[in-house]
């Protein structure tokens, strides 16, 4: 009784957070498929993928990459700049070594 009253409160779960409804579609939309694909489980797992809603971490994220490469550029840059002029720099000292 109590595994029953478990497995409903699961299926309960599913049903209010849209999982089986779009499992029932990705399933539906294999069953007209015309021609089957070879892989069932890539099949689901790319319908899955397209129209599962996006994870909200996933938008910082890419923000956040987005920001770390612009950085990154500037440091490169930066780091350029900074050769260039040590090499200024060190290009007079070694002239006076070899006088």
């Amino acid at each position: 009784q109590a595994a029953d009253s478990k497995r409903e409160q699961f299926r309960r779960y599913l049903e209010k957070s849209g999982v089986l409804d779009t499992l029932t579609k990705v399933l539906v939309a294999l069953y007209e498929e015309p021609e089957k694909p070879n892989s069932a489980l890539d099949f689901l797992k790319h319908h899955l993928g397209v129209s599962a809603p996006e994870n909200p971490d996933m938008e910082a994220l890419r923000l956040e990459v987005a920001e770390m490469k612009e950085k990154y550029e500037a440091v490169l840059e930066e780091n350029k700049k900074l050769k260039t002029k040590l090499a200024q720099y060190e290009a007079p000292q070694d002239e006076k070594l070899g006088e």
